[in-house]
């Protein structure tokens, strides 16, 4: 095991923990940017669908600078823009002007996201150990601290501008000292000859991300996805309309869903090495199935509670098994499928709750939340049937 792969794994957790505080520190100054441009809740939606419809553009584009400059460099300087951007809209006074940085803002950290995954698998490969979990471990632990900074920054004193500019300097600093020990596009292409195929075609031979491993791989983190957008969206609704839980206390299921969530993707990497991915992925997806399900059925406040962190439990390593699945396909390269796989995935975040709201809206909470049970169900019988790469 080389020191340089060792230093790479560092350097990366660094960039997982990195993406995981921008995105979150957005979440505290969302009240302040409605007051401050005098915006409607459906103005205030239009931009923040702004946000993840710039994530969604950006990312189909990651792989192929990725792939021409290297992850190292895209990671560089897409994190330098998320903190770059990050004081900016607590400061910007124009709804316009709001839209096109959010779009940036968004773009940044799809930008981010993909290559950081594409570049963790090439260490996970060069390692041969899981390291994906644990990734996705420090991205929710940033999550929670990230959602904590800003207001404990306010509490000392600062005023939210000033708070958020010290977030973006400590996000600049850690980007910087880290970027260094990215591997390079040169070690990063070696890699990749070693797990792919195509490295044996011609020379300028196209090749294409339409193949079945990669589309199903996609649809599959969709569905989990989905589930994961649904706990951000709904948990809180669900509790109240249909628990008759308190405003007050309504995140509580988010939170339990969370916690579970970030622990069992910190031991996710001990878990995948004694189960392995498979058996992570059919067995992980059935408790969540099962989670969910006693969460909308059960009568107790304390059993739906119980109900969510299972879902958590079930579904915190489930993404990271596919991420590194799609960085040992045989006849696409990471640089292209993960990207690929990324946008289909985070699809089903992004445009998965107005979907459970229609159906909401049709039938019942119960019903779009049961749906999504049986989402998981199906994740757990089809990995189970297929052929593992």
């Amino acid at each position: 095991m080389s020191t340089t792969a060792l230093q790479a794994k560092r350097a990366t957790q660094a960039i997982f923990l990195v993406c995981g505080l921008g995105i979150s520190s957005w979440a505290p100054m969302v009240p302040y940017a409605k007051d401050r441009l005098g915006l409607n809740n459906a103005d205030l939606g239009f931009l923040l669908l702004l946000l993840g419809a710039g994530a969604i553009a950006a990312m189909p584009l990651t792989g192929m600078l990725a792939h021409r400059f290297g992850s190292r460099v895209v990671i560089k300087y897409s994190a330098l823009m998320v903190a770059l951007v990050l004081p900016l809209l607590l400061l910007i006074s124009s709804p316009i002007w709001m839209g096109l940085a959010l779009l940036i803002f968004g773009a940044s950290i799809g930008t981010v996201d993909v290559a950081m995954n594409a570049h963790g698998v090439q260490v996970q490969n060069e390692l041969a150990r899981p390291i994906m979990s644990s990734l996705h471990g420090l991205f929710s632990v940033g999550g929670l601290f990230g959602a904590l900074g800003l207001g404990f920054l306010m509490k000392a004193g600062l005023d939210p501008v000033t708070a958020a500019v010290c977030i973006a300097v400590l996000l600049m600093v850690i980007v910087l000292w880290n970027s260094r020990f990215l591997f390079s596009n040169a070690t990063e292409q070696a890699i990749i000859k070693k797990f792919s195929t195509t490295a044996d075609q011609p020379a300028g031979t196209r090749v294409s991300w339409l193949k079945g491993s990669v589309i199903f791989l996609g649809f599959m983190c969709f569905c989990v996805f989905l589930s994961e957008g649904a706990m951000l969206d709904w948990s809180a609704i669900f509790l109240r309309d249909n628990k008759g839980l308190s405003e007050e206390f309504a995140g509580l299921g988010y939170a339990a869903f969370s916690v579970a969530m970030a622990v069992m993707r910190l031991l996710g990497d001990k878990i995948v090495a004694r189960l392995d991915g498979k058996t992570v992925v059919v067995g992980g997806a059935f408790i969540a199935a099962c989670g969910l399900s006693l969460a909308i059925f059960t009568p107790w406040l304390a059993t739906s509670l119980a109900g969510f962190i299972l879902l958590g439990i079930g579904a915190a390593n489930i993404v990271p098994v596919f991420f590194s699945e799609g960085g040992r396909l045989k006849e696409v390269p990471a640089t292209i499928a993960i990207p690929v796989i990324s946008t289909i995935g985070y699809a089903g975040q992004l445009a998965g709750p107005a979907l459970l709201g229609l159906i909401a809206y049709q039938f019942s909470l119960n019903v779009a939340l049961g749906f999504i049970a049986c989402l998981l169900l199906l994740v757990s019988v089809a990995y189970g049937m297929r052929k593992v790469a």
